[in-house]
């Protein structure tokens, strides 16, 4: 169990670092921190070496774990998560500089969106007046040198992950099990990176936040295929179950998409997203409450208790820069959208586990 991000992680590893390393303190200390230019916020040079930093330390459980079972058969199920990238932006050692910030551009500026909704114009007025915000974990503008370091340094922690996969895929072929594993690379969701010229993540559902990456390579055959179709992440669990033969729990929401994985077949016309804060940001007065409905031409989203929402049309506007919300032109689509939203709203439910009589 590894509880936090950054280079002061918590849990198991977190007790392996202090007993470990002798001068675990010191590492701690931010006094600590080795020379950078950068400007970012939570830009940090940690002091921990790459040999002990949560993403090695984690392989390194995974590695033991498959070295265990060098002559074992017996079906396994491994999770191995990885809290990089994530900010604070602290890749350590070469990953800190192995990107330039002059490698990357800021292609989706604030000044790009037409009409932006309340909470990224709230946003820009923190910035605007030099401040921050109040919380650590709520999204904020930055200025496009920030926002180039935070790509370089989010860069450098998914190569860390890159080259640690890299070490357990080789041992977990040199365990013999390589041709009878599936593998599953995905994520929770995104950051905004510099879209509109912010970072971290918050209740703006922008493709950079809830479209994340997902690779199944599966020993039947590991061809690339890349796909159109749209899946969910509680598809996922579903799917796992489905390729392992086995039947899902009663009232599963998610779908197997296994079928999917031709790239010729669909899945889902849509996909349902949720966001639920723990307290108010972004200037919001009450903990977002935010529901959409994306399909290939819409994305529509409502936050609750509010008298605007979104709504784009993503032929014509991919980048989601003119919100149709309030425009009446609009009204039958929304209408249409709202229904949609209902139906899955009304299917929000535990059907499990079932009443059962005795005959």
């Amino acid at each position: 169990m590894v509880t936090s991000h950054g280079d002061k992680c918590g849990g198991q590893y977190g007790q392996w670092f202090r007993k470990t390393i002798p001068n675990w303190q010191a590492l701690h200390d931010p006094a600590n921190e080795l020379n950078h230019n950068y400007t970012c916020p939570q830009a940090y040079r940690t002091p921990i070496p790459e040999e002990s930093y949560p993403t090695k330390w984690i392989a390194d459980r995974a590695i033991d774990y498959l070295e265990s079972r060098m002559d074992k058969n017996d079906p396994f199920f491994a999770f191995v998560s990885f809290p990089d990238p994530h900010h604070p932006f602290n890749p350590p050692g070469k990953y800190w500089d192995m990107y330039r910030p002059d490698e990357f551009s800021v292609n989706l500026p604030y000044g790009a969106h037409e009409n932006s909704i309340p909470p990224m114009e709230h946003a820009n007025q923190i910035w605007e007046a030099g401040e921050m915000p109040p919380i650590s974990q709520s999204a904020f503008m930055a200025d496009d040198q920030q926002i180039r370091e935070a790509m370089a340094l989010t860069a450098g922690m998914i190569t860390m992950i890159d080259d640690q996969i890299g070490r357990i895929v080789k041992s977990l072929k040199d365990s013999g099990h390589y041709e009878n594993t599936v593998i599953i690379f995905t994520s929770d969701h995104g950051d905004y990176l510099g879209d509109f010229n912010m970072l971290l993540k918050g209740p703006l559902q922008l493709p950079s936040i809830t479209r994340v990456p997902m690779i199944w390579s599966d020993p039947k055959s590991r061809a690339a295929v890349l796909t159109e179709a749209m899946a969910s992440t509680i598809d996922v669990s579903a799917s796992i179950l489905d390729r392992a033969g086995l039947e899902p729990f009663n009232g599963i929401q998610g779908r197997s998409f296994l079928n999917a994985l031709d790239g010729k077949s669909s899945h889902r016309d849509e996909v349902f997203i949720e966001h639920n804060d723990g307290g108010p940001r972004m200037g919001l007065k009450q903990a977002a409450r935010v529901r959409t409905i994306r399909n290939k031409k819409w994305r529509f989203s409502v936050f609750a208790g509010e008298n605007w929402g979104e709504l784009y049309d993503l032929e014509d506007d991919p980048k989601e820069t003119k919100n149709l919300w309030h425009d009446p032109i609009y009204s039958q689509q929304k209408a249409y959208l709202s229904l949609q939203l209902v139906e899955y709203l009304t299917f929000q439910m535990d059907e499990s586990p079932r009443a059962m009589r005795l005959a």
